[in-house]
C-alpha cells in the first residue's frame, strides 16, 4: 500500500511539474470530485451540485483507479480559444489626443 502511495505521489509531483503539462506562468486550479462519466477526451466530475466537464489533453496521464464513480482529484488550467474586442472598448481605452491651444 506503501510503494502505491509513494508512486501516486511521485507521479503527481511529476505531472504538476511538466513543462510540457501546462503553459508557461498558467496558474492551476484543482477540483475534487465523483467521476460521472469519462470518454477519451474529456471527464466530468460532481462536486457538490456542481458538475464540472472538463476536456482532457491528449498527452494527459492518469495516475490510480480513474473510473465513473471514483473520486479524483482534477489539476487543471483555463485556456482561451478565442478572444474578441469590439472597436468601442478599443476606442474608450486609447488616449485621447490633446486639443490644439487656443489662439489670441
Amino acid at each position: 500500500m506503501k510503494t502505491n502511495t509513494a508512486f501516486s505521489l511521485l507521479a503527481a509531483a511529476s505531472f504538476a511539474l511538466s513543462g510540457a503539462t501546462f503553459a508557461a506562468g498558467a496558474k492551476t486550479y484543482q477540483v475534487t470530485g465523483t467521476v460521472v462519466e469519462m470518454t477519451g477526451s474529456k471527464i466530468a466530475v460532481q462536486k457538490g451540485t456542481e458538475k464540472w466537464e472538463i476536456d482532457l489533453d491528449p498527452t494527459m496521464k492518469a495516475t490510480g483507479d480513474v473510473k465513473v464513480g471514483a473520486t479524483v482529484t482534477v489539476t487543471y488550467v483555463m485556456s482561451a480559444t478565442k478572444v474578441e474586442g469590439s472597436s468601442a472598448a478599443a476606442a474608450e481605452t486609447r488616449p485621447a489626443a490633446p486639443s490644439p491651444a487656443p489662439t489670441p
